[in-house]
């Protein structure tokens, strides 16, 4: 069971990242997917998750109307779109998911969001 983030990079503020979590060695369809945050000095934070079972999404406050998690099971992936993106939004991103109790974290995926 893996999940390998990308898409990060550098952007100003006020642009746009689409990030990718493929997943692999589990039926997409059945799990929850979640993205995460950790920016240096702040706690780690819960930024959207996404369940398989009727696609209902969860966002965290300071990402909502702003962020879109969706998911394209046929490609076992699960993208999030970030636009009107903040200096506050720099962190390394991950995407979790819960595997027969377990927790199966991806390696992250840096953005920067700077002038």
């Amino acid at each position: 069971v893996q999940l390998q983030a990308s898409g990060g990079g550098w952007v100003q503020p006020g642009g746009s990242l689409r990030l990718s979590c493929v997943t692999s060695g589990f039926t997409l369809d059945y799990y929850v997917i979640a993205w995460f945050r950790q920016a240096p000095g702040k706690e780690r934070e819960r930024v959207s998750c996404i369940r398989g079972t009727d696609n209902s999404a969860y966002y965290a406050d300071s990402v909502k109307g702003r962020f879109t998690i969706s998911r394209d099971n046929a490609k076992n992936t699960v993208y999030l779109q970030m636009n009107g993106l903040t200096p506050e939004d720099t962190a390394i991103y991950y995407c979790v998911t819960s595997y027969r109790d377990t927790t199966i974290r991806g390696q992250g995926t840096l953005v920067t969001v700077s002038s």
